[in-house]
């Protein structure tokens, strides 16, 4: 009966492939955290600019309102009953251009001379954190982008 030797060979590259998968692993991950905050930062500037533009939508609307009635009044939660009316059930949410809303569009207010729409991240969504959008009858807008709940002047612009 002969003997098998043994050499060291086989062990030495079963530890020296384990080291360059993890190495190889260790440089896939690398750029993968690099750029998945980048891609969250524009994933929600994204969300966000549907959200302005779902507000244009529903401030057009507004303008069209008061066209053919000479009022903003009327144009509520639930609409007025005359079809020139807008409401913000036809503009519930944000999602126009994507599968989820990130954004709740109301009309916070609408009399005879003004309106006041806004576009309130839903919460849950990625944009909870995101703070409130508005925009007026004079086209003046606003972001509440520290989310405290006050409009200082710096965010009197929909502007980071």
């Amino acid at each position: 009966m002969t003997r098998q030797s043994r050499t060291a060979t086989p062990q030495r590259f079963k530890l020296l492939d384990r080291l360059l998968a993890v190495v190889f692993l260790a440089m896939l991950a690398i750029p993968v955290t690099l750029a998945l905050p980048a891609y969250q930062d524009r994933s929600a500037g994204e969300n966000r600019s549907n959200a302005k533009v779902a507000l244009l939508a529903l401030a057009g609307a507004m303008e069209q309102h008061l066209a053919l009635g000479g009022t903003y009044a009327g144009a509520t939660e639930h609409g007025a009953p005359t079809p020139a009316a807008p409401s913000a059930e036809l503009f519930r949410r944000e999602a126009l251009f994507n599968r989820a809303a990130h954004y709740e569009l109301t009309i916070e207010s609408a009399d005879a001379k003004g309106y006041v729409l806004q576009a309130r991240p839903i919460p849950g969504s990625r944009q909870e954190d995101d703070g409130v959008l508005r925009i007026n009858h004079l086209g003046q807008k606003s972001w509440d982008h520290n989310n405290d709940g006050a409009i200082v002047w710096a965010e009197q612009t929909w502007d980071a």
